[in-house]
């Protein structure tokens, strides 16, 4: 990049890693996108990074943190916050947490979200939830495990079952037991593929290497339920999958129990509604949603999607374009990309 394609970054305030501006008039050094007003172009030097424009004499701009040195500390005091939550049997109060930090209550709440995507009361309303699915996994009685996990209640677990839990506690405690979780599996382009399904739809569409690595995965997700195969119970099911990963030509019509938090099902009819051959960023995703600063939790959604294909979480890049994690793997996730824009093209 030369000096005039820094120049205009610098005007236009773009965001970028790859150069630092120094303005002789102040002493500073920033980052392009700074807020502060734009210098003069006479006044302006520019600089590789903030060890070369601190060797010329100049200082860091407090305004866009240009060594990201209070970006850290922020980061450091809303990890010592996450904690502070794990290490409590009840939801700590937003004045205790902001305290804690050092910092005001307003200030304490912007930053908690900014760097976690979820308000501090969120973030322990999951930690509890976490709790609660442990402990009944473990085979806890419903009592036990609810407040263990720091529920006053049970009623305040059943009053909104899937909103905790994405199911009720009885069927987490069971973990499956007493479903029958038919499977099938099938060769694709893109390698083995597993489809699962209960009696209200399919719960399952993965990719692995092998047979085995795929009913683990279903196991994992049900691990007391029954496990069959079911080849011929499934078949139009598979013909579906297989046949739109060779040739992607609309949305999969398929019958889904898909169980999870209200906010991840609210994530994964996001990702549903993203049409064929386009993509959205986890942050534009957040923000269509109404949810602008919960990037990191639709990220965390997309990740636990457990209906690859079915749910597009794959149409889901990042900022830059880059195709950051899949849980399928990336080689997958760029093939999908590849086919579905050539039939959209």
């Amino acid at each position: 990049m030369d000096d005039d394609l820094r120049w205009a970054a610098v005007l236009a305030r773009t965001p970028s890693d790859a150069f630092l501006y120094a303005v002789t008039t102040q002493g500073v050094f920033c980052r392009p996108g700074c807020p502060s007003r734009a210098p003069l172009r006479r006044n302006t030097r520019f600089f590789c990074d903030a060890t070369a424009a601190e060797a010329a004499g100049f200082r860091a701009c407090r305004r866009c943190d240009p060594k990201g040195e209070r970006a850290a500390l922020h980061a450091a005091a809303i990890r010592a916050a996450c904690e502070m939550i794990e290490a409590s049997e009840t939801i700590p109060s937003l004045a205790a947490l902001a305290d804690r930090a050092g910092y005001a209550r307003h200030h304490f709440l912007r930053l908690f979200r900014d760097i976690t995507g979820v308000t501090p009361r969120s973030y322990a309303e999951s930690v509890r939830a976490r709790r609660l699915a442990a402990s009944l996994a473990a085979g806890e009685r419903v009592a036990d495990a609810v407040a263990g996990a720091g529920f006053g209640s049970e009623s305040r677990v059943y009053e909104a079952p899937g909103r905790v839990l994405g199911m009720t506690p009885g069927a987490a405690r069971r973990g499956g037991a007493g479903e029958v979780i038919r499977v099938a599996l099938a060769q694709s382009a893109l390698g083995p593929l597993m489809v699962g399904a209960t009696a209200q739809g399919v719960c399952f569409i993965g990719f692995g290497e092998d047979g085995e690595a795929l009913r683990g995965d279903v196991m994992a997700r049900f691990p007391r339920a029954t496990i069959e195969d079911a080849p011929d119970a499934l078949a139009e099911a598979v013909r579906q999958v297989v046949a739109y990963v060779a040739e992607p030509r609309a949305a999969l019509d398929l019958p889904l129990d898909l169980r999870g938090t209200a906010f991840q099902r609210r994530v994964w009819e996001a990702l549903r509604a993203i049409p064929l051959g386009e993509t959205r960023t986890y942050s534009g995703l957040a923000a269509a949603m109404g949810e602008p600063r919960a990037t990191r939790a639709v990220a965390r959604a997309c990740a636990q999607n457990p209906v690859s294909l079915a749910v597009p979480c794959h149409r889901v890049v990042g900022k830059d374009g880059d195709l950051t994690g899949y849980r399928w793997g990336v080689p997958r996730k760029r093939a999908l990309l590849a086919g579905e824009a050539k039939a959209r093209g």
